[in-house]
């Protein structure tokens, strides 16, 4: 498959770094500054072509005649979208993907309605993370929240904790402490190294476990492996830029909200377009303002500054002082390797966030939805099984008589408004949502050429 990728940036270096790992796929970078585009062919085998991504004669230098899929993640929203119009207008470019920032244009529907701009798929990182933080703040406790069928299925990420019901004991025991609560480990990360879930598997303090769920009963089963926590009511938010405006705007009807922004002009703005939050103008790596506006009783404080250094810095100091809970937004997977030792409670990683909602979009063999776990290691992934037209390979086996990859399994079947858990003698039938868990990525081709259907 031929991807282009305008954009050098850092989600656009991310994306091209997972999509150039997949041996089906040919990417292309297009980008104005040549030392980003050398350094990013001295690392990755893609093609890279110096120019404005929305000039006809540098797409064409990039193949855009021949290209599969354009993804368009410069950071101008105008560059963007008018590269997927030249592209849909000269070379019909099958689908056109563009980052839009800007809610000026994406609360306008009609703009990307058929026959409008040529823009199939339109994503907003700034969203896609305000989203996801608004989602760990409604599970105390979660490393990692992610949705599929619609949000009837969780995947949940938690972190083992000593006085957890099941720690120091057998997985298969799960049944006994919840008899009505159907939920499937997926997998389990011991001092970084992945441990095979089994009916024996012993849980150990600090044991990173990804679990499966209906959303109703994602609660229990974090009781299990965790004490239970109080939601997060108080909030302090580092950073007035796009992503600490919306989740200030989210969540400030429901919690109590503090934004620490540093430009008296950015704050006295702010202040205006928020109803219920105190904008505080100062340095979020202020000691003395943390203590003044009482950091000790904050349930979460977040660091979402445009700087990766301020927000490290203020979010140790913030942990220091007695916050419950610490979030920093850091781009540069080492920095965030680094943070995850205990100093920072959870790393937010935009480009990470982000790659799930683009391979959604990229992948094949029926997936429609992809989530990026774990720095981009691991994948959990949602596929349909088709029945009439096109016919899955899958269609009418057991779950015990697939011939998986190595590292995926299926955890969880949705099926009509039913969540099944997966067993060895569940058979698939037709429009079947198969929730699966990747550990290895490297085997994602073959696990598509098994979920792709057949005529």
């Amino acid at each position: 498959m031929k991807i282009l990728i305008l954009g050098a940036g850092q989600v656009g270096r991310t994306v091209a770094y997972h999509l150039s790992r997949e041996p089906a796929n040919d990417v292309a970078v297009v980008d104005n500054n040549e030392g980003v585009l050398r350094d990013l062919q001295d690392r990755l085998d893609v093609r890279v072509v110096a120019g404005n991504g929305s000039y006809p004669t540098v797409l064409e230098a990039a193949g855009i005649a021949d290209t599969d899929i354009l993804v368009a993640l410069t950071n101008s929203d105008e560059v963007n979208m008018m590269a997927c119009q030249i592209a849909y207008t000269l070379y019909r470019t099958p689908t056109k993907i563009a980052r839009i920032r800007a809610p000026e244009y994406t609360t306008r529907a009609p703009l990307f309605a058929d026959g409008a701009l040529a823009v199939d798929v339109w994503i907003s990182p700034e969203q896609l993370v305000t989203e996801y933080i608004a989602r760990l703040l409604s599970y105390p406790g979660a490393l990692q929240v992610v949705d599929f069928a619609d949000g009837r299925v969780q995947l949940v990420g938690v972190r083992a904790r000593r006085d957890g019901l099941l720690v120091g004991r057998e997985l298969r025991t799960l049944r006994e402490h919840l008899p009505d609560t159907d939920a499937r480990i997926a997998a389990i990360y011991r001092h970084e190294r992945l441990v095979p879930p089994a009916g024996d598997t012993v849980l150990q303090e600090d044991d990173e476990i990804f679990f499966v769920a209906a959303a109703d009963d994602l609660r229990r089963v974090m009781v299990e492996l965790r004490r239970s926590e109080d939601p997060a009511r108080r909030l302090m938010i580092a950073g007035g830029g796009h992503i600490g405006f919306r989740l200030a705007r989210t969540l400030e009807k429901s919690n109590q909200v503090k934004l620490i922004e540093r430009d008296s002009a950015r704050a006295r703005r702010l202040s205006e377009l928020l109803e219920n939050t105190i904008v505080l103008n100062g340095d979020a790596a202020d000691e003395e303002l943390l203590v003044e506006e009482n950091i000790d009783s904050t349930d979460v404080f977040a660091a979402l500054t445009n700087s990766e250094e301020a927000n490290v810095l203020s979010a140790m100091l913030a942990k220091r002082l007695g916050a419950k809970r610490v979030m920093a937004l850091i781009n540069r997977p080492s920095y965030g390797e680094l943070m995850e030792n205990g100093s920072v409670d959870i790393v937010l990683s935009p480009s990470t966030i982000t790659i799930g909602a683009l391979l959604s979009h990229v992948r094949g063999g029926d997936v429609v939805r992809v989530h990026s776990l774990r720095r981009g290691s691991a994948e959990a992934i949602e596929a349909v099984v088709r029945g009439a037209g096109e016919r899955s390979p899958l269609l009418g086996k057991r779950l015990d008589q697939l011939a998986l990859p190595q590292g995926a399994s299926i955890i969880a079947i949705v099926r009509g408004e039913n969540v099944i858990m997966a067993h060895h003698d569940t058979t698939i039938e037709p429009e079947d949502h198969l929730i699966m868990f990747l550990s290895d990525r490297r085997h994602i081709e073959a696990l598509e050429r098994l979920l792709r259907s057949k005529p």
